[in-house]
């Protein structure tokens, strides 16, 4: 199986960010040059950059940037912290990175770590998996969402690697297709048997007997497990609770945010109508909330968690 090196998903050079353009992909591979916090704070909310643990390293090397140029480090900090408002993993890097005292060398530690936790979640999650699985997984979160490997879509290679997955239901993840355009791009480097579905076909599959297994990323995990991800999971949680399938949230202790109680206090982005239609009025969330009661487990990095995950989750 081919890997996506991380620096090529994106790194600090000495004069710049530099980063795989994800709104290219697939037809094209194409690296976007940011040569400011500005730059690195428009890459991000104009998803060149998407994936939780992505952006909070985008930002953390933006931040870095930022002081390397000697722009002011709180402007330069509030901007990249207004990218984008809902993933936890930002916010959390920029904290670290306003806190180390080579901000450099830090956010590229921060980089190599989130790598390591997708490895060892992913090895965690894979287990979860029986022999000839086939599962579903719902926008990106391999690689170049997470900077390197991947948490959902890690834990399908690892079980792919492992001779537990037979085959990947790939959701289109409307409005962007993230599904379509990049999951399915990985999945296909990496050799592993997929097919890309509409977002409503879901239902049917599992109603058919030709799901498992159910694996999605976050964006943000509140303390109770409450867990927000890309727009269209929550009624997957909800078709697979009604078929009795098991549903996987899988993501870093990064994303866990203790500070928010439940989903109620998830912020969810709203982003340009245009996305979805330019010939009619329209409503464009990014994310949805599901409820922790549907969650089958949460795996991090530390560990397969199972309700109650106020108690379970790592803090």
């Amino acid at each position: 199986m081919s890997e996506l090196a991380p620096g090529r998903i994106v790194r600090l050079e000495a004069d710049r960010v530099v980063l795989l353009d994800q709104r290219r992909l697939p037809a094209e591979e194409v690296e976007l040059e940011c040569r400011s916090s500005s730059e690195v704070a428009e890459a991000i909310r104009t998803l060149a950059v998407r994936g939780a643990p992505a952006i909070g390293i985008a930002a953390a090397y933006g931040y870095a940037l930022a002081v390397a140029r000697g722009e002011d480090p709180d402007e330069a900090a509030s901007v990249l912290a207004g990218s984008r408002p809902t993933a936890v993993n930002l916010a959390w890097a920029l904290a670290e990175v306003r806190a180390a005292g080579d901000p450099a060398e830090r956010a590229r530690e921060i980089h190599r770590e989130e790598v390591e936790r997708c490895r060892a979640m992913a090895r965690h999650a894979a287990e979860l998996l029986d022999p000839g699985s086939r599962a579903l997984t719902h926008c990106n979160t391999g690689g170049l969402a997470t900077g390197g490997y991947g948490t959902a879509l890690g834990a399908l290679r690892a079980a792919s690697e492992q001779g537990r997955l037979d085959h990947v239901w790939v959701d289109e993840t409307r409005p962007l297709l993230q599904g379509a355009r990049l999951t399915a791009w990985e999945l296909g480097a990496l050799g592993i048997p997929y097919a890309v579905i509409v977002d409503s076909a879901a239902g049917g599959l599992m109603a058919a007997g030709d799901v498992d297994a159910v694996l999605v990323g976050a964006d943000r995990i509140a303390a109770n497990g409450d867990t927000a991800n890309k727009i269209g999971t929550y009624p997957l949680a909800v078709l697979a609770a009604h078929h009795g399938i098991p549903f996987y949230v899988v993501a870093p202790t990064s994303t866990i945010d203790p500070a928010t109680p439940s989903g109620d206090g998830i912020v969810i982005e709203q982003r340009a109508a245009d996305e979805v239609t330019t010939a009619f009025p329209a409503r464009n969330p990014a994310f949805d909330v599901t409820p922790a009661e549907l969650i089958t487990a949460i795996v991090t990095e530390a560990g397969v968690h199972r309700p109650p995950y106020q108690e379970s989750l790592p803090r």
